[in-house]
């Protein structure tokens, strides 16, 4: 699993708009056309012989996108695109046991985003619905057979929790977004802005880009549901790379991300941060290598947060806790304690902003139409749920809304926006001197403050090391003596999960927002993560 993508919302004025495009509570076109080529596909393979289908679902996502991009003052991409997919999640057998059933080291995968027409046209959209439902049927049928006669041959899964579960059918039709883009007022600001990386002439690389996208989703299903609901967002990103004397890659970036055009910044404090992340891989070159080192940290929020949604996150998914190839370090330990007692850790895709700043893990239902709820996952301490899509596993028979997926891919139970919380936690003054306090007691000639990340990744396969990594950007020495921090370079955090929770001692009074994309079985879904900055007693890099 991935996590990547820094984002970091601000304003920018008027040039991107998004406008409603339908009446609430009307059906759209395209509603209309997938209600009904349901039905009629539903009621003809029902009619089948032994295997007929129990579930029928379709989800098409239209997704818009405009771009631009410069280095150097030349803009050097520009793109508008518009598509549409559609994805099929058909069931046979019963909720029991049906085509989906895990079986170790097999993959499911059935449907296979097809690109439709993005005109409401239904004589050109019925066909290759129909066309697909029918290979996804036969793929289904087989598959079924398969698990069957391995069922029969094998000995019983320790979960025997069913494949499926029942959920409340919904019917929401919501405003779709659409956006409007000034393609040449953005790429004459990407040219002024990416033309201030000309005062650092040891660059390799860099790049400014504006980009703004809809995503709207309609989704039926033979349980009544009928869901319209989309999201917008405008985008801002700052790249710069250069290579040291000894060879070794620096860079650094920053981004600004909002669902509207009041999120983003003004021109002005766009050119600084582009001013900044020059500056910063400029410092990168000449600052010294880092040493291999275990001893006290202080994350920053969003370094925290990535600590979090790797370490944590990915690991109370709930398809994973069913998966016997999983590692399931958590997956006994429900009512038991996994973190010190003064931290919670919350999941919530009903958040839409925290102090200020747009959450990139927000929606109003997930890919198999539940509605959007919070869940708690550790309250003081004590694990109490895991994250579910409708796969239900033992002790937790229903989905909490957070199935997900990429289009093209199949949806598992994947995390939305993670808030950590903490009852111990002091001012940032206060944190760093608990810093200082802790490398004189342990005597070490420093500690490190983990200032900025680009992301990280985890392993929780069974077969693989439980293990994670995080990678940082900006990381600092803390000198207990009251030497200035010392930039070094070269820094990748490297642990495993049950023991670097014990090693939590505090946090800050105040959170951080890390925004991005994790990739992993069901493709790249935007997330949040929410944390303050917190203390380590003994961190390895």
């Amino acid at each position: 699993m991935l996590l990547s993508n820094l984002v970091k919302p601000i304003y920018i004025g008027s040039l991107f708009a998004m406008t409603a495009m339908l009446l609430p509570g009307a059906d759209s076109p395209l509603l209309t056309t997938m209600s009904e080529e349901l039905q009629r596909n539903f009621q003809v393979l029902k009619q089948k012989g032994d295997t007929p289908p129990y579930y029928l679902a379709y989800e098409v996502s239209d997704i818009q996108t405009h771009e631009v991009g410069a280095t150097l003052g030349n803009v050097n991409s520009q793109l508008s695109t518009h598509n549409r997919y559609l994805d099929i999640t058909l069931r046979v057998g019963d909720p029991k046991l049906d085509n989906y059933r895990r079986v170790r080291g097999d993959r499911i995968q059935f449907t296979s985003g097809t690109p439709i027409s993005v005109d409401d046209a239904p004589a050109a959209i019925k066909p290759r619905m129909w066309l697909d439902t029918d290979r996804i049927y036969r793929a289904a049928a087989e598959r079924l057979v398969r698990i069957k006669t391995n069922q029969q041959v094998k000995a019983a899964d320790r979960d025997q929790s069913a494949d499926f579960s029942k959920e409340e059918a919904y019917a929401h039709t919501q405003n779709l977004v659409k956006v409007t883009f000034d393609e040449k007022k953005w790429a004459d600001n990407v040219r002024q802005w990416s033309n201030e990386m000309r005062a650092f002439p040891d660059l390799l690389g860099s790049t400014v880009s504006v980009s703004a996208q809809t995503d709207n989703r309609t989704l039926v299903n033979t349980e009544g549901t009928r869901v319209e609901h989309g999201r917008g967002f405008a985008r801002i990103v700052i790249t710069a790379s250069a290579k040291a004397k000894d060879g070794m890659d620096v860079s650094d970036f920053d981004s600004f991300e909002a669902f509207d055009p009041s999120g983003l910044p003004p021109a002005d404090k766009v050119k600084a941060a582009v001013r900044q992340v020059g500056q910063n891989v400029q410092n990168l070159l000449t600052a010294p290598m880092a040493e291999p080192f275990v001893g006290p940290a202080i994350f920053s929020g969003r370094a925290s947060g990535v600590f979090f949604h790797e370490i944590f996150g990915h690991r109370i998914e709930g398809h994973r806790q069913k998966d016997e190839s999983e590692g399931q370090t958590f997956t006994a330990k429900v009512g038991e304690k996994i973190l010190p007692d003064f931290l919670s850790v919350t999941f919530d895709p009903t958040k839409k902003q925290i102090a200020g700043i747009d959450l990139n893990g927000w929606y109003q239902y997930d890919d198999e139409g539940v509605s959007a709820r919070p869940v708690t996952a550790v309250d003081n301490g004590i694990l109490r749920n895991f994250l579910m899509s409708r796969s239900p596993i033992e002790g937790f028979d229903h989905s909490n809304g957070h199935g997900r997926r990429q289009p093209g891919l199949e949806v598992v139970s994947r995390q939305s926006n993670l808030i950590v919380s903490s009852t111990k936690a002091v001012p940032d003054a206060q944190l760093r001197q608990l810093l200082i306090d802790e490398i004189k007691k342990q005597n070490k000639p420093y500690g490190l403050y983990f200032n900025d990340i680009t992301g990280g990744y985890t392993t929780t396969q069974r077969s693989g090391a439980q293990s994670f990594k995080v990678i940082p950007i900006m990381v600092y020495k803390v000198f207990a003596d009251g030497r200035p921090d010392q930039l070094i370079r070269g820094a990748d955090i490297v642990g495993t999960p049950l023991a670097s929770f014990a090693k939590i001692l505090a946090t800050s009074d105040k959170v951080d927002v890390f925004n991005g994309y994790c990739g992993a079985e069901s493709g790249s879904v935007p997330v949040s993560a929410v944390s303050p900055s917190i203390l380590i007693s003994e961190i390895e890099i």
